[in-house]
């Protein structure tokens, strides 16, 4: 009996060695960043009924919109009363005639408080408050990865921070491309005409900015696409393909690149005329307020700021030789810089959203400000065309929502992604030069001792196999990703994202002042 029940003792301990350690395996290449990423997951789904971050940047009482006035309150304002009809009249008459009011009439529109209950009839709700409450938990992860790699020094792992970074970024342009197409889905062809025409603007300039050398725009993209060309080659000889060559050109590269911006320079058209009229009227609304009006301007300037970081005469050149009568002196390092650009393009999205509520404000101002021109008009005006201009201003709240914060946040998580796989710091003391991985070593799979179960432990021993191959298959995958997508990669094409991003934002911005102060008014 007691042989028996140490034989059984031994087999129960040797499978729980081998599951720990395939359990190790597995920890080590996920390590806990992948437990709390599926925490946060977990926890975005079951909060977002209850508690959300877009739900409350509406709803906590700062914005305020207007109402539309009734039937009866027009006729009053009007001086007449509102006509009744009854079924015999309406049989003889077939439709009602409109109700009308002279346009001239003494209208205040009533304000009240934006609440969750009003959130209801919004246009795109849903999809702002997913993106929104993602982004919000994104930051989290990455501000979580960015101190366990500096505590843990987790370098091996793969960061998980960075992926939800890139996810922002997809799902950004994934909302604009959900209100592109619904410009294209109207009767009207005004904003498919507006979406095109930035698009191939855009092309041309992406094109223009493509040939610039590296001594002018440093994105690195030179670089970056020669270390991609040459991991791959050494990648596909590793794997047999001693003949394989690289069947597309860089050109051919650049020519797709330029294409990719001019579809972002039309996702971007419609938020940047938007954002330039939310910012002239926002100005307005705060002209006694010389403080905030400077924040507003430093605010809309900023992606000018982001296009001047990367030229390397204005930016990089000038703080590393800065001219000091007949002599040179450097004030900022070369690290120092890559470091500095970093903090300031984080700081200047961070004033961007804090000045989100005085733009949407503008924006619902919109009602007011159209009813106090109708009034300067004269003739007549039917009440239900009234109710529904004042109507729509509100329920396009959301819309204007995702056109100012998404390219916002575009820039933002892009330059967090150039942080986290550039292998960037926050810090210039521990900046490192990331260099072209010369040759790829893919990891093999340990072999797999069996224990000597009996054969009722088959099963036991087959899952034990199958894990150790699962974690050894993305082991492999890991490496032969981190050996092809270098940081050199990452950092040039992270670099121009963020460059065009704020680029398509200045053209299109710009535009929009021009539309709005000389076109509009004339």
């Amino acid at each position: 009996m007691n042989i028996m029940h140490e034989g059984k003792q031994r087999r129960a301990n040797g499978r729980s060695a081998s599951l720990l350690q395939a359990q190790g395996q597995s920890a080590a290449l996920m390590g806990i960043q992948l437990v709390v990423s599926l925490l946060t997951a977990s926890i975005m789904q079951r909060m977002a009924p209850h508690y959300s971050f877009a739900r409350w940047l509406l709803c906590n009482g700062s914005l305020f919109r207007f109402k539309h006035p009734s039937g009866e309150e027009l006729c009053a304002l009007a001086g007449k009363q509102l006509p009744k009809q009854n079924r015999r009249d309406r049989r003889q008459n077939g439709e009602s005639k409109p109700l009308t009011v002279p346009k001239d009439i003494d209208l205040h529109l009533e304000k009240a408080p934006v609440n969750p209950m009003d959130a209801l009839v919004l246009r795109f709700f849903l999809e702002y408050q997913w993106l929104i409450d993602f982004a919000v938990y994104a930051t989290g992860i990455f501000i979580f990865t960015e101190c366990y790699y500096t505590v843990m020094s987790g370098s091996k792992e793969a960061n998980i921070g960075a992926i939800w970074c890139v996810l922002t970024v997809f799902f950004g342009l994934k909302a604009l491309n959900t209100l592109m197409s619904h410009y294209f889905r109207s009767e009207e062809g005004g904003e498919r005409s507006v979406c095109l025409a930035f698009g191939f603007l855009s092309l041309l300039v992406a094109m223009l900015v493509l040939v610039v050398r590296e001594d002018y725009l440093e994105f690195g993209l030179e670089s970056g696409f020669s270390s991609l060309f040459d991991n791959l080659e050494v990648f596909a000889k590793q794997q047999g393909y001693a003949d394989w060559s690289i069947p597309v050109t860089k050109l051919t590269v650049k020519l797709g690149l330029a294409a990719v911006c001019a579809y972002i320079g039309a996702l971007l058209a419609f938020p940047g005329l938007r954002l330039a009229q939310t910012h002239l009227d926002a100005v307005q609304m705060n002209s006694d307020r010389p403080f905030i009006q400077l924040l507003l301007h430093l605010s809309f300037l900023s992606p000018v700021l982001v296009l001047v970081l990367w030229v390397k005469p204005i930016a990089r050149d000038f703080l590393a030789k800065a001219p000091l009568g007949k002599t040179s002196v450097t004030l900022v390092s070369s690290a120092a810089f890559d470091s500095m650009r970093l903090w300031i393009i984080v700081v200047l999205c961070v004033l961007r959203l804090v000045m989100t509520r005085y733009h949407l404000q503008a924006y619902l101002n919109l009602s007011q400000k159209w009813v106090e021109q109708m009034k300067k008009e004269a003739g007549r005006i039917a009440a239900i065309d009234i109710q529904r201009k004042v109507t729509r201003v509100f329920c396009y709240l959301t819309v204007v929502t995702l056109q100012y914060m998404v390219p916002i946040l575009l820039i933002l998580f892009s330059t967090l992604a150039l942080k986290a796989l550039g292998d960037f710091s926050w810090s210039p003391a521990a900046m490192e030069t990331p260099g072209v991985t010369p040759a790829l070593v893919m990891p093999t799979a340990a072999p797999v001792v069996s224990p000597g179960f009996d054969d009722d432990e088959e099963g036991v021993e087959y899952m034990e196999e199958d894990i150790q191959a699962t974690v050894a298959r993305l082991s492999e995958t890991f490496t032969a990703l981190r050996a092809v997508l270098t940081p050199l990669f990452f950092r040039g094409f992270f670099a121009f994202l963020t460059w065009w991003v704020a680029a398509c934002q200045v053209l299109s911005s710009l535009f929009g002042i021009y539309f709005h102060q000389y076109l509009m008014q004339s």
